[in-house]
């Protein structure tokens, strides 16, 4: 069966201690898989130039004020105990492998090992000025980071050489509770994205970006297939989509995107990535925390 999950409102103007803790335990209540957090350092004031071909634009005002994935997870970790905890996505680039993996490797611990991570190659130039990190890292480093933090992950000693991170022999420890680490996803949106992600062996974090689920559709295969060609069993790979959208318990009220708007129309959506053999659908909404709890418990009793 497909598995439902939620973000928890980390972001300006839901975001409260309170209001997470009240999402999270009551996710946990009613029976959804999966709590979804996302990093952001900063909202720049300026228009923000992604390259890729995208065309400037202004960031949300809602990332103005993002709490910290990992903390996040690790405060609601302590109140909930089946529910898993997920990262949608980390911006990888912007830590020190050898940090960000023992920063991982704890929360899988003290979480009992409910953690899946999404990882990402950063996307924002401001944020990468901030950090201190070359855009021009992207792709070979984001690849080296990665093989960095499942060193850290594997047996004692650890060591690894790379062009960007070095590790000396050592030990390094929590090891994760999940043997060689937290399933490992990565966002990614653009073709070259998406096979560079199917090379590595990661799971495939894609976003409903369009109107028709049928580009979903394609970068799902194209996804398994450079997985296969690549020599991973792509049966292996989940494949977790996040819907930017909302979702409502209440009737109809006209034109809405694939995913979103009334839960009886979204569960007829939901057969379609049944067929793509999607594991796991999560929603980021704007809506108050209560009403994103009922809209979703209204799809779990339609689709269970």
């Amino acid at each position: 069966m497909m598995k439902l999950g939620i973000s928890l409102p980390t972001y300006a103007p839901l975001g409260s201690p309170e209001a997470i803790v009240r999402t999270a335990e009551g996710a946990e209540r009613i029976g959804l898989a999966s709590l979804w957090t996302f990093e952001r350092l900063l909202r720049p004031t300026a228009s923000v130039s992604p390259g890729h071909g995208l065309p400037p634009t202004m960031l949300p005002e809602s990332y103005a004020s993002v709490y910290d994935p990992l903390e996040t997870l690790s405060y609601v970790a302590a109140r909930t105990s089946r529910i898993r905890l997920g990262t949608s996505v980390l911006d990888a680039l912007f830590h020190p492998p050898v940090v960000l993996a023992r920063r991982i490797a704890t929360l899988d611990r003290l979480s009992g090992g409910r953690l899946d991570i999404g990882v990402g190659q950063g996307l924002i130039p401001q944020e990468f000025e901030t950090a201190g990190i070359p855009m021009r890292r992207r792709g070979a480093g984001y690849e080296e980071h990665i093989a960095a933090m499942r060193a850290v992950w594997g047996p004692d000693p650890v060591r690894f050489d790379g062009r960007f991170y070095q590790i000396a022999e050592s030990q390094i420890g929590p090891k994760p509770v999940q043997p060689g680490g937290p399933p490992l996803l990565a966002g990614a949106v653009l073709p070259a994205g998406i096979e560079r992600i199917a090379r590595m062996g990661l799971g495939f974090n894609a976003t409903v970006m369009t109107p028709d689920l049928d580009d979903l559709r394609d970068a799902i295969e194209a996804f398994r297939r450079t997985a296969e060609n690549a020599g991973h069993d792509p049966a292996s790979l989940p494949v977790v989509v996040r819907v930017n959208g909302t979702v409502t318990a209440g009737p109809s009220t006209g034109e809405r995107s694939p995913l979103t708007g009334p839960a009886a129309q979204v569960a007829d959506d939901l057969a379609g990535l049944r067929a793509m053999k999607v594991e796991q659908v999560f929603w980021q909404m704007d809506t108050e925390p209560d009403d994103q709890l009922q809209a979703l418990e209204h799809l779990l009793a339609l689709t269970g």
